[in-house]
């Protein structure tokens, strides 16, 4: 399961070229019950909400927006067995901004309630561009 990145993969991420906006693909799959160190005792919903409230103020001070959500509804193509409970993309001005975010002492310590909440996710960060008519434009 992944919940979060390694570090040579946050070096790697570092790393990339910061030439103005990124998205971030977060597709996330939430445990029945979360798993806190300290026993705390929430559903892997409300954990995830908890993350939420406490992360979005330093999401949005950075400049973060959500660019896109949607409903999870139907694995089309890919693992029959694989869903995922929150779809969406994040915005971020630029790879720096995300990255002062995830190093912000609170945002560090609203990072728990993601970590109990997360059974499985995938973060893929992309570079926007305008989008076409067809296929591969």
């Amino acid at each position: 399961m992944h919940v979060d990145p390694t570090r040579e993969k946050f070096g790697q991420f570092r790393g990339l070229p910061d030439e103005g906006p990124i998205h971030m693909l977060n597709l996330v799959r939430l445990r029945d019950r979360a798993e806190y160190a300290d026993g705390t005792q929430a559903t892997g919903a409300e954990a995830y909400a908890a993350y939420g409230k406490e992360s979005g103020p330093i999401f949005r001070r950075v400049g973060g927006r959500i660019a896109w959500s949607g409903e999870f509804r139907l694995m089309l193509i890919g693992p029959e067995d694989e869903h995922w409970d929150l779809c969406f993309i994040a915005e971020y001005p630029s790879g720096a901004a995300f990255v002062e975010m995830v190093k912000d002492p609170e945002y560090q310590k609203a990072v728990r309630h993601r970590q109990a909440a997360v059974q499985d996710s995938r973060l893929i960060r992309l570079s926007p561009r305008n989008s076409g008519a067809g296929f591969g434009e």
